[in-house]
């Protein structure tokens, strides 16, 4: 049966809570429904990716509020019904597992609740990310915990770690896994590859995915006789990404007809991308806000052979769920009476307990407001960076140092957004999960100090890009990696343009969808459209199980400066007049009156710019080595400095 795809308007309203006690209760929208595949032949995927802790659900935000214990009641309920219709159900997760919840980042050691409460589901395909393995600690605790969990499940093609007890270099788990399906006998070949990382620890090893793949290991597996599906799942994004196009290749150059489907990740984006018509790929989001499912139909098996003359090409269909009850109740037929597991309500009893063994919800202060990381433009009173550059930066550093400094951060220290309410211990990893302090140079010629924050923006007499080609070693510079991630939606399909003087990413595609034109004739034309991702993919614009309300998301600068000790008469602001009329109306440390500039500056910068900070510096004439380099603020990270000024800042209604 193949579903329609008129979309479902829930009448109900708040009839069904999150397994979560503080998580509020989701709200009825209209839905599509599941492009569920039964019968021979055919087989369904649920795909996670950059969870980053948040396996308790988004406390919030009720769209996304259900946690790992109701996915884990969810995939149940669609094993149970591929099991009734001869079709299969295969759970995938492509890593970043780790960094940015309280429930992994608060415990010591880090993970210390989240690998038992993650090993409850039964995953077929599971790879490593980038964040597994920033630090050796991770890194071996993924070694030592997670991968014996999973067994053959977990795949690193191009992985490797020095062993904690040999001391010896050997794969990190099996180099891919081939199995059989239980109910239609479909043989799958599977993957599981990191893009070609360069900022691990040096107790793992990262080989690119170019040299991986003229392996002899890799070469003879694509040549496996009896494969019905390559499945290549990793943390590589899924669209312009070179590692994914080189994998696809080489399968070609193997196998010119075989089906592929890829599960990507990285880029905490919304996407599904067609190769062409027997290989797509499918991306799922972040932050446990989307549980990615995929269906293909007509695939040959070892239970279902298809006669050349008469096979069709595989029907592959795609759909972003959006994680909450609502949308899991109605995709899997239960109610909220029928829709709990045992198993399912075991694990979320254990994410509540460990919360309040962490006092996850203890609050330093309460937010005035909501602060947006890009859903508002930069700057702007309601923007995150904007408080972070005009407040938080200054306020701080203004007493820990004593002269003329100039501090530097890129935006992507930050991670997520601040919502009108307390600020509590959970928030500050929920904002800024990051280990990395921040470091200085001393006694910069101003001259050289003042366009450092020009160049990491792009607005240099030379481009970032630029510098980093002249870099001894290009491969070491990311220059996503400064920013925070791009909008959860189908970027490809937006283009940059201006709002009201501002940055912003916008659909070019204009005007509504088929389904969206059905549910205004067929359904509640005053129905509530929930605010939420509207995504545009390869495959159109109906991909969103839940249809909302479209965000409007605005482009942000790779890095923000505060000018430390300056005063009003000596100042040149490094940013655009408009921001500099916003920090001294908010009472910032920038003002318009020019006047001296000092000679030389103490240049601070979170550790995580230090090689761009050095790029830019040698560029304008002033080689320093990271020897030159000192810690400041005995360490602190930015965690730490957002909670801290949370604390001395926003008190509670009824606090003093």
């Amino acid at each position: 049966m193949i579903f329609s795809r008129i979309p479902l308007l829930l009448t109900f309203l708040h009839v069904a809570s999150a397994e979560q006690p503080s998580a509020p209760s989701p709200i009825s929208a209209p839905l599509r429904e599941l492009p569920w595949s039964k019968g021979r032949g055919s087989i369904n995927f649920l795909h996670t990716t950059d969870t980053h802790g948040w396996h308790g659900g988004h406390l919030k935000e009720a769209q996304y509020s259900a946690d790992w214990g109701d996915y884990i009641s969810f995939a149940h309920h669609l094993r149970q019904r591929a099991d009734e219709d001869g079709s299969d159900l295969l759970l995938i997760d492509t890593g970043d597992r780790v960094d940015g919840n309280g429930l992994y980042d608060a415990s010591d050691p880090k993970g210390k609740y989240t690998f038992d409460v993650f090993k409850e589901q039964k995953i077929d395909v599971i790879t490593s990310g980038n964040h597994e393995l920033y630090l050796a600690n991770s890194s071996i605790r993924e070694y030592d915990e997670v991968v014996p969990d999973f067994r053959d499940s977990y795949i690193a093609s191009n992985l490797d770690i020095y062993s904690p007890k040999s001391g010896k270099l050997e794969p990190f788990a099996p180099r891919y896994r081939k199995f059989t399906t239980k109910n239609s006998g479909i043989r799958i070949l599977a993957f599981g590859f990191l893009f070609n990382f360069h900022g691990n620890a040096n107790n793992t090893v990262v080989q690119s995915v170019q040299e991986t793949i003229k392996e002899k290991w890799f070469q003879d597996a694509i040549r496996e006789k009896d494969v019905d599906l390559f499945l290549v799942a990793g943390h590589v994004p899924v669209r312009d990404s070179e590692e994914s196009d080189l994998i696809y290749k080489a399968i070609r150059n193997a196998k010119w007809d075989t089906p592929i489907v890829f599960f990507g990740g990285h880029t905490h984006i919304r996407d599904y991308r067609k190769w062409e018509k027997k290989a797509w790929g499918l991306e799922s989001g972040r932050y446990m806000e989307t549980l990615g499912f995929l269906s293909i139909n007509g695939l040959s098996s070892g239970k279902r052979r298809l006669d050349a003359t008469t096979a069709k090409s595989p029907v592959y269909r795609r759909m972003y769920i959006d994680n909450n009850l609502f949308s899991l109740h109605h995709h899997s037929g239960t109610n909220h009476s029928s829709f709990p597991t045992e198993m399912g309500k075991n694990v979320s009893e254990k994410i509540e307990k460990a919360r309040k063994k962490m006092n996850l919800d203890e609050a330093f202060g309460c937010a005035p407001q909501d602060y947006w990381l890009n859903r508002a433009p930069y700057p702007a009173n309601d923007s995150f960076l904007s408080l972070l550059d005009t407040h938080i930066l200054p306020d701080t550093f203004t007493a820990a140092l004593q002269k003329p400094s100039i501090v530097i951060s890129n935006s992507g220290a930050i991670r997520f957004d601040i919502f009108k309410g307390p600020f509590t211990i959970d928030s500050t990893f929920l904002v800024s999960p990051f280990t990395s302090g921040f470091r200085a140079i001393r006694n910069v010629p101003y001259g050289a100090a003042s366009q450092v924050l020009q160049y990491l923006n792009n607005q240099g007499q030379i481009l970032l890009e630029d510098l980093v080609a002249l870099s001894v070693d290009p491969t070491m510079y990311k220059l996503d990696d400064l920013t925070p991630p791009l909008p959860p939606v189908g970027l490809h399909t937006l283009e940059r343009v201006t709002v009201a003087g501002h940055k912003a990413f916008a659909p070019r595609l204009i005007g509504r969808s088929e389904s969206e034109q059905i549910l205004l004739v067929n359904g509640d034309k005053d129905a509530p459209a929930l605010p939420g991702y509207t995504t545009r993919d390869d495959a159109g614009s109906d991909g969103d199980d839940t249809i909302h309300q479209e965000i409007q998301f605005y482009d942000v600068p790779n890095c923000i400066a505060a000018n430390i000790h300056f005063s009003p008469s000596s100042n040149k602001p490094l940013v655009s007049e408009e921001h500099a009329e916003l920090r001294s109306r908010q009472g910032g440390t920038v003002h318009l009156a020019e006047g001296t500039k000092p000679e030389t500056v103490d240049l601070v910068y979170n550790v995580f710019v230090q090689d761009w900070v050095l790029l830019a510096l040698q560029y304008l004439g002033h080689d320093y080595g990271k020897e030159a380099t000192e810690e400041v603020l005995e360490g602190q990270t930015m965690t730490d400095i957002i909670s801290g000024w949370v604390r001395d800042n926003w008190a509670c209604e009824g606090e003093k």
